[in-house]
């Protein structure tokens, strides 16, 4: 009775299990507590049919244990296929998010980096916009006395020339206290300008310089390292910057507005300072040096252009002489100077006309970047070099060194014939009459142009 009751209450309880559709697991050990007599194995999953609890009564112990693998082995291939699929989704619908999350990012990395770009040009030029502000520029037809005191009784420091910058200190009594290079006085405040009107003029007198800082800069026709190439640079050349851009900079050669890398070049802001008594007596007498040189090697330069014509000449005679008869031989004396002609002592035009004539034999021939032969390919300072050479002139291969060779002669207005015209990151000869003779660029090789056919740096005055 015991035993049949038992039965009774296992079998209610796994209907009560079964309908309400939970997944349980009972071994065979569990039930046989329960069911000591009944001695099967019963398992459920979740799902099953009510009608296979039903008959689980009618189950062998060998059926059940079957029954079990089964039905083990079909969830476990149900719930992998379940995970698997799951996953799966999950996966795809992962990626297509990030596929579609992609180009968002994208754009809003460009416009953060554009933002940030933006301000830190703004800030930038804040930055330099206050700078300028504290500047006091002179605004005169010539210069403005720096005086020890705020009053025309103080003694005369030295000179702000027109367009020169000094740093505010402060002001007093209508007189400015500044510093500028190795001066420290006051000027009066009428004769200059500070604050927002310095702001404007800083941008106009200050000259932007881009140093090269590698060997052999490449100067592009546009910003990119993909863009073609416009010309070569040497190092430590020195070039007038037209814009700064974002890593790159536009910059002024002989062939055209370029861009060069910002990595390649140091950059500055020349602004003309003012000269101290010491420093423009210093100045003066250098000049006088520099002039004396000057008259020094156009003398000897005279001498060997004398001597060479008189060798020629004397060559010729002789060669004319081996090569004819008596009558030949006449001739050749008759031709053959009996004396040199005295050189002139002026040291002016007439040196610098020869230094043009013999320049000008070389129209025509090639530009080699580097390069110093007259005949089979040179650089613009590579020709200033060489030509002078020949009159005994020791120059550099730079153009940004040839503007502080001999002296300078005050713009292109008072340039004479021989002198050297400096511009950004090129250099000539001047021929007179408004042109000068140059070794221009690799398309046009040695040529004959307008002097003013780009802003003049500087003219320089050797002999």
């Amino acid at each position: 009775m015991k035993h049949k009751n038992a039965k009774l209450a296992a079998y209610a309880l796994v209907g009560v299990i079964a309908v309400a559709g939970v997944s349980t697991r009972a071994d065979a050990t569990g039930v046989s507590s329960l069911l000591p007599a009944a001695g099967f194995a019963l398992t459920m999953e979740e799902g099953s049919a009510q009608e296979e609890v039903a008959s689980a009564k009618d189950v062998t112990p060998a059926q059940a244990k079957e029954r079990k693998s089964g039905s083990a082995s079909k969830s476990g291939t149900s719930t992998a296929s379940k995970s698997s699929s799951g996953k799966a989704d999950t996966g795809k619908s992962a990626r297509e998010i990030q596929e579609k999350t992609k180009p968002q990012q994208a754009d809003e990395a460009k416009v953060q980096e554009a933002n940030s770009k933006e301000a830190e040009e703004k800030a930038k030029a804040a930055e330099e916009e206050k700078e300028f502000s504290k500047l006091v520029i002179a605004k005169v037809n010539d210069y403005v006395n720096i005086r020890s005191i705020p009053s025309e009784e103080g003694e005369i420091l030295g000179k702000l020339y027109d367009k020169s910058v000094g740093d505010f200190i402060e002001e007093e009594n209508g007189w400015y206290k500044i510093k500028s290079g190795t001066v420290t006085g006051y000027v009066k405040a009428e004769y200059c300008v500070t604050g927002e009107e310095a702001i404007a003029l800083a941008k106009e007198v200050g000259t932007r310089v881009a140093t090269v800082t590698t060997t052999t800069l490449k100067v592009r026709e546009s910003e990119g390292t993909d863009a073609p190439v416009l010309g070569l640079v040497p190092i430590d050349e020195e070039l007038s910057v037209i814009e700064e851009l974002d890593g790159w900079v536009k910059v002024d050669i002989e062939e055209g507005y370029g861009y060069v890398s910002a990595e390649f070049v140091s950059l500055r802001t020349d602004f003309v300072k003012a000269e101290s008594r010491e420093e423009e007596e210093a100045r003066l007498q250098k000049e006088e040096e520099a002039k004396k040189a000057a008259k020094e090697a156009a003398k000897k330069a005279e001498e060997k252009v004398a001597k060479d014509k008189a060798e020629k000449a004397a060559a010729q005679a002789e060669k004319n002489a081996e090569k004819n008869t008596q009558e030949g031989q006449q001739q050749a004396a008759e031709a053959a100077p009996a004396a040199p002609a005295p050189a002139p002592t002026s040291g002016g035009s007439d040196l610098g006309n020869a230094v043009v004539d013999y320049a000008m034999q070389f129209v025509g021939n090639p530009y080699v970047y580097g390069g110093s032969s007259l005949t089979n390919g040179t650089d613009c300072s590579g020709f200033v070099m060489s030509v002078y050479k020949n009159f005994g002139v020791s120059l550099p291969h730079s153009s940004s060194a040839d503007r502080s060779q001999g002296y300078d002669v005050g713009g292109l207005a008072n340039a004479q014939p021989g002198d050297i015209v400096c511009y950004s990151g090129h250099v000539g000869i001047y021929a007179g009459n408004g042109q000068i003779v140059h070794a221009s660029t690799s398309k046009t090789g040695i040529i004959v142009s307008n002097a003013n056919y780009r802003n003049v740096l500087a003219v320089r005055r050797i002999f």
